[in-house]
C-alpha cells in the first residue's frame, strides 16, 4: 500500500473488537510513516476499510461503504483489508471502486509489523477510544458449522503473557483506564504455548502484574467467553482478581442442546452455565451479563427455539446480541436440511430481543439501589460503568475523556442510566 508523507487517511472499521485493535495498529503505523489522520472521509487521500465477514450483512455493508467512499470527489484511494477479503476476494475485487485488497493474513505486513513467534506482532501504544482493547489471541481451531472465521483467520495462536502485560502497561501509562482482553476464541488461549496453560492463567498473570499499582485506579474487562470455559478455575481466578469489572459476555448461541450439537458446540450446555453463574453470584453480588444468540439455525424447531427463549428468560442477562442465522458460503451449515424461513428467523430474533429487553429493564432498575458506581468517561458527558451500562453524568464539574469517575445512579434512561458525580451534591443540598 502506497504511503506518502502528508497524505490524509481515514480508517473505517467493521466487526469485532479484535478488528478495532488491528485498526489501531494500522493507524499507528500510518502515523509513524508521516501520514495524518482525518475524521472526515471527504478530506481523505486514502481510505482503509478494515472489513468483517462474519455475516452476509457485514459484506453487504462493506459494499455500501465502498460505494459511499467512491462517490467522494476527488475520489480517495480505497483499500479493503481483513476478513472479507479472505472470505470473498473475487466479490470484493468486483467492486469497481476498490483500488487494492489486503487479506487478513497479510494485515500485519500492512502495519509493517513482521512476526514474533507464531503470533502476528501487531502492537499498539495508544488508543483512539476511551476504553482500549488488547488482542491476546487470534484465529480458531474449533470449526463451528456456521462460522467462516477459521478460514479467514486460521488456526488459534496465542500471545505471550509478558507481551500482553507490556502492552497493558503502555496503555495505562498513556492514560487509558479500562482494558479489554480480547480474542477470537479465548477458550483456545495458551494451547500453543504450553500444554497446561489457558486464558485464566493469563488473566491471573495480568492482574498480579498490574493490580499492585492500578487496583482502584483502572480496570480489566474480558472479551466474549465460551460457556465451556466456565468452570471452577474460572471462579477461583475471578475471585482473586483485583482489577476485574463485574461483567462477562458469553458466546451462548443457543439454549437447545440439539441445536448446539448441530452447530458443533455440543461441548457445553445450559446447565453448566447456570451452575457457574450461581457460584459467580457469591463472588460478584451484582454483575452485568451479555450473550450472543443465533435465531433460526437450520433444523431449529419451535421446541428448540422455546428452549432457547426459556434459557434467555432464566439467565440474569443485562443485554444480548441476537442475530437471525445468516448463511455463509463454505461453511457446513449451508448444506444442512431443515432451513428455517427468513421471516421466521426474524420473528424468533424479535421475540428473543423482547425477552432480553425486559431483563435489561429490570437490571437497570436494580442498579438504582447501588450507593455508587465507577464510570470511564467518553466524550460528551457519557461513559461506561463497570457493569457495561452506558451512563450519562449530569451537572457539576465535567470530567475528561478516559477519566475514571465515581458516580451515584439517579434514574433509568433509554440508553442506560443517568448519574451524578459522587463528589458533587444534588441541587438544593450541601456536600
Amino acid at each position: 500500500m502506497r504511503r506518502e508523507p502528508g497524505q490524509l487517511f481515514f480508517i473505517a472499521t467493521q466487526g469485532c473488537k479484535v478488528n478495532q485493535y488491528e485498526s489501531q495498529a494500522l493507524r499507528e503505523s500510518l502515523l509513524s510513516d508521516g501520514l495524518m489522520e482525518t475524521q472526515d472521509p471527504a478530506l481523505a487521500d486514502l481510505v482503509l476499510v478494515n472489513s468483517c465477514a462474519v455475516t452476509e450483512r457485514a459484506v453487504l455493508d462493506l459494499a455500501k461503504l465502498v460505494r459511499g467512499f467512491a462517490a467522494i470527489s476527488p475520489r480517495p484511494r480505497i483499500v479493503v483489508a481483513g476478513c472479507a477479503v479472505e472470505a470473498d476476494r473475487e466479490r470484493i475485487l468486483a467492486l469497481d471502486a476498490v483500488d487494492e485488497v489486503v487479506a487478513q493474513r497479510d494485515k500485519a505486513g500492512l502495519a509493517r509489523a513482521g512476526e514474533q513467534g507464531p503470533f502476528p506482532s501487531l502492537r499498539i501504544s495508544g488508543y483512539n477510544r476511551a476504553r482500549a482493547v488488547i488482542k491476546v489471541q487470534d484465529g480458531c481451531s474449533h470449526g463451528c458449522t456456521y462460522c467462516i472465521i477459521p478460514s479467514t483467520r486460521g488456526r488459534s495462536v496465542s500471545r505471550e503473557a509478558g507481551d500482553v502485560i507490556g502492552e497493558a502497561e503502555r496503555l495505562l501509562a498513556a492514560g487509558i483506564r479500562e482494558l479489554s482482553l480480547c480474542g477470537i476464541n479465548l477458550r483456545h488461549y495458551g494451547r500453543d504455548l504450553t500444554p497446561s496453560s489457558d486464558f485464566w492463567d493469563l488473566l491471573a498473570a495480568v492482574d498480579r502484574a498490574l493490580a499492585p499499582r492500578w487496583a482502584g485506579r483502572a480496570r480489566l474487562r474480558l472479551g466474549s467467553l465460551e460457556p465451556a470455559d466456565l468452570h471452577g478455575k474460572a471462579l477461583e481466578t475471578l475471585a482473586e482478581c483485583r482489577l476485574m469489572s463485574p461483567h462477562l459476555h458469553l458466546s451462548l448461541q443457543s439454549g437447545s442442546p440439539e441445536v448446539l450439537r448441530r452447530m458443533g458446540r455440543g461441548h457445553y450446555g445450559p446447565d453448566q452455565i447456570f451452575g457457574f453463574l450461581e457460584g459467580l453470584g457469591r463472588i460478584w453480588p451484582v454483575f452485568g451479563l451479555g450473550a450472543d444468540i443465533i435465531a433460526g439455525f437450520p433444523g431449529e424447531t419451535e421446541e428448540h427455539f422455546r428452549q432457547t427463549l426459556d434459557v434467555a428468560e432464566r439467565l440474569p442477562l443485562s443485554y444480548a446480541h441476537v442475530f437471525p442465522y445468516s448463511e455463509r458460503p463454505g461453511t457446513p451449515a449451508v448444506t444442512f436440511s431443515g432451513a428455517v424461513p427468513p421471516h421466521l428467523r426474524r420473528e424468533r430474533a424479535k421475540l428473543l430481543r423482547q425477552a432480553v429487553a425486559r431483563k435489561r429493564a429490570a437490571f437497570l432498575r436494580g442498579l438504582l439501589a447501588l450507593p455508587h458506581m465507577d464510570v470511564v468517561m467518553e466524550d460528551g458527558g457519557t461513559g461506561m460503568n463497570e457493569y457495561y451500562v452506558e451512563c450519562s453524568v449530569e451537572g457539576g464539574v465535567s470530567a475528561q475523556a478516559r477519566e475514571l469517575v465515581r458516580v451515584v445512579p439517579v434514574r433509568v434512561t433509554s440508553s442506560g442510566l443517568a448519574t451524578r458525580r459522587a463528589d458533587i451534591a444534588p441541587a438544593g443540598e450541601t456536600a
